[in-house]
C-alpha cells in the first residue's frame, strides 16, 4: 500500500468517525415592530411551536421597528443577506407595502420567503367607555365631522389600517381623504395611544385586539371576517352583518435572507411543514388568536406573488401606487 493512498484512507477514517453537523442551538427570530402587536405575537408562536422540536433551535425573539417593516428588510438584504438561522416576521401588511413601493425599489424575488402559519382578520376597535357601539356609530360620526376622531393605525396613508378604514369609509359615503389618522409602530402602540385617549378608534387586526380585550377595557365593532369568528369574539360581529361587504384576512409568517443556502432554507421549510403537521400546534395556533392558514417554501412565494398583483388592483382605486 503506497504513502498516498494510507494518507487517503487515514484521512476517511478520521472524517467517518467525526459527528454530523449539528443543528444549530439558537436561532434569531427577527420583528420589525416594537413589542405587543401582531409581529411580536408570530415570533413567539413560532417560539413556543418549535420548541422541543427534533432538529428545530430555540428561537430567540429580537426587535428592529422602523418603517413599519422597511428598516429590518433593508438590514437583511443590504446587510444580513446569508445568514443561515435568521427569521424575519411579516404580515399580510408588510406585503402591501411591498406592493405599494414602501420598501423602496423592493420586490418579492429580494428575500425568501419561508412558512405562513396562520391568520387573524382586520378589526375596528374603541375604547371600553366609547360612545360608540356599533361601527355605524363610529362612521356616522365620522360623517358628522371627520376632525373630531382620530384613528390609531399601523402605518401611513396606504398602509392596510388605512386602506380597511378607507374601504368602510366610502361605503359610508365619506372621503377617505378627510379622516384623520395617527401613524404608529405596531399594534401594541395603537392599543396603548387609545387607552391614553390620544386616539378614539382603532384599525387593526383581531389578534392584536384579543391582547386587550381581555382585560375588558377595549371593545371590538367590527371584524373584517367572511363570517363570525370562534372564541373570544364570537359575538361581536362582522362588518358584513352590519352592512358594510369588506373582508380583510391577514396571514402571518416568517421570511430569511437572499443569499441563505439552499439547504438552510429547505432546512427551515421543512421545520416549518413539520410545525403546522403537530397536532398539538392547532391548539397553539387558536390561543395565539390566529385561524388556520398554512403555505411554506415555493407555494407561498407564489401566494405572496399573487398578493402583490392583487395589491396593486386595488391600490390604483385609491391612487396610492408609488412611481417606480
Amino acid at each position: 500500500m503506497n504513502f498516498m493512498r494510507i494518507f487517503f484512507l487515514s484521512v476517511g477514517l478520521v472524517l467517518a468517525c467525526q459527528p454530523a453537523a449539528a443543528q444549530p442551538r439558537a436561532a434569531e427570530c427577527l420583528i420589525p415592530s416594537k413589542p405587543g402587536g401582531g409581529m411580536d405575537l408570530t415570533c413567539k408562536l413560532a417560539q413556543k411551536a418549535l420548541h422541543g422540536q427534533p432538529g428545530a433551535p430555540e428561537l430567540a425573539l429580537s426587535y428592529l421597528p422602523g418603517g413599519v417593516g422597511a428598516v429590518a428588510w433593508h438590514t437583511i438584504v443590504s446587510q444580513r443577506r446569508a445568514e443561515p438561522n435568521t427569521l424575519v416576521t411579516f404580515s399580510g401588511g408588510s406585503v402591501l407595502n411591498l406592493a405599494l413601493g414602501k420598501f423602496g425599489d423592493a420586490e418579492v424575488k429580494d428575500v425568501r420567503w419561508v412558512a405562513a402559519f396562520g391568520a387573524d382578520y382586520g378589526m375596528v376597535a374603541v375604547r371600553a367607555d366609547s360612545p360608540w357601539r356599533t361601527l355605524d356609530d363610529l362612521l356616522n360620526a365620522l360623517k358628522r365631522d371627520p376632525k373630531k376622531v382620530l384613528i390609531g393605525m399601523s402605518g401611513t396613508v396606504g398602509s392596510q389600517d388605512w386602506i380597511k378604514m378607507a374601504l368602510l369609509a366610502r361605503m359610508a359615503g365619506i372621503d377617505p381623504r378627510k379622516m384623520r389618522f395617527v401613524a404608529l409602530e405596531g399594534g401594541g402602540e395603537q392599543f396603548i395611544a387609545m387607552q391614553e385617549n390620544h386616539v378614539q378608534a382603532v384599525s387593526g387586526d383581531t389578534s392584536e385586539a384579543l391582547l386587550h380585550t381581555r382585560g375588558g377595557q377595549v371593545r371590538v365593532l367590527a371584524v373584517l371576517s367572511e363570517r363570525r369568528l370562534p372564541g373570544a369574539l364570537a359575538d361581536v360581529k362582522t362588518a358584513r352583518e352590519q352592512g358594510y361587504d369588506v373582508v380583510w384576512p391577514v396571514i402571518r409568517g416568517v421570511w430569511m435572507g437572499p443569499d441563505v443556502r439552499e439547504a438552510d432554507y429547505r432546512r427551515w421549510v421543512q421545520a416549518f411543514a413539520n410545525m403546522e403537521a403537530n397536532p398539538k400546534f392547532a391548539e397553539k395556533r387558536a390561543r395565539a388568536g390566529l385561524y388556520p392558514f398554512s403555505l411554506t417554501g415555493d407555494a407561498l412565494t407564489r401566494y405572496i406573488e399573487q398578493s402583490v398583483a392583487g395589491h396593486h388592483r386595488q391600490a390604483r382605486q385609491f391612487k396610492l401606487l408609488r412611481e417606480r
